[in-house]
């Protein structure tokens, strides 16, 4: 692969995605498309020798006159990938170093940046020296899916115990012929109890289901009774190496039923079929901390990587602070 080959960024990383099984769901160039359409993100790539040795997508909008490079809607995780160097450890820091300041001259001009890391990139020296700020959140990973036995054993009792009233007493089963439309009305029911607008539109979710179906990508889990009435539901994604929980919902007036925890440990089961590790997403909010915790997965914490050149936006920023 050469540039004479792939004439610009994008190209280069398309290929690199299609041959590179440790570049996360999240980054790949279809998912972006998908999610803030082909001309709304663009990726930093450095190249030796004909081969893509780091690469950085980003997203950029524009917003009351400021450009903001941020996470889009439903995105996990952005950020740096640096091809693995067998070299000495020192040598290995050495190199990442170079690469990420290679990457970071290519990003173009912004009034703000904000990315969140994966997990495995745990190296920010190079953008802390380059005046970047970090902040660090948690999220919850169950590392090995092979054996299910052992990871049942790691659950807390009571998430066992909702799984088993769920089946039991509730008589709930999975139904495999839910929509997104069905899970949707679901979704829409966790914010509504809350009085908060669903985040995105249900055109948008359509359109992304419809792309993770076509990139084999996505399964839903819907529990309901045997009248049909359906309980809660999870929506998970997958890439060669994790399986995603990506959304969730449930009828506020059946919470007590244990049928986010079923749908959770289908979830779980049938990750172990198509990858390798489970991961929560996280959260820094007190009651899902909570429960994902509860289901025996480690606490993986992972890097929010910031940075606001424009004096104007951190003027604005401190204001609404202060307005708090």
């Amino acid at each position: 692969m050469n540039k004479d080959q792939y004439s610009n960024n994008k190209n280069m990383y398309t290929y690199l995605c299609m041959e590179e099984s440790t570049i996360s769901i999240f980054s790949q160039p279809w998912w972006l498309n998908s999610i803030v359409g082909e001309d709304n993100w663009d990726v930093c790539v450095v190249e030796k020798n004909g081969q893509v040795i780091a690469s950085m997508p980003y997203v950029m909008k524009n917003k009351l006159g400021f450009k903001l490079c941020s996470m889009p809607k439903l995105t996990q995780t952005l950020g740096p990938w640096i091809r693995p160097s067998t070299a000495k450890y020192a040598n290995q820091l050495s190199r990442q170093k170079k690469l990420m300041n290679e990457l970071i001259k290519q990003l173009p001009a912004y009034s703000y940046f904000l990315q969140k890391w994966h997990y495995s990139q745990t190296n920010w020296l190079a953008f802390y020296w380059q005046g970047f700020q970090q902040t660090t959140a948690y999220t919850y990973v169950i590392d090995d899916l092979s054996d299910l036995d052992k990871v049942w054993s790691g659950f807390r009792e009571n998430i066992r115990c909702d799984i088993r009233k769920a089946s039991n007493r509730f008589n709930l089963i999975i139904d495999n012929q839910s929509t997104i439309n069905d899970f949707l009305q679901l979704n829409k029911q966790v914010f509504s109890r809350q009085n908060k607008d669903l985040p995105y539109s249900e055109e948008f979710i359509t359109n992304l289901d419809c792309t993770l179906r076509e990139n084999k990508a996505s399964k839903i889990f819907i529990a309901v009774d045997d009248k049909g009435q359906k309980y809660a539901g999870v929506y998970l994604i997958w890439d060669k190496k994790s399986a995603y929980y990506l959304m969730g919902g449930g009828d506020p007036e059946l919470r007590s039923s244990g049928a986010t925890s079923l749908c959770m440990w289908e979830a779980i089961k049938f990750a172990s079929t198509v990858t390798n590790k489970f991961d929560f997403e996280g959260s820094m909010i007190k009651p899902v901390e909570c429960f994902f915790r509860a289901f025996g997965a480690r606490q993986v914490p992972y890097f929010i990587i910031t940075k606001t050149p424009s004096i104007l936006l951190r003027l604005r920023m401190a204001m609404l602070l202060l307005k708090d």
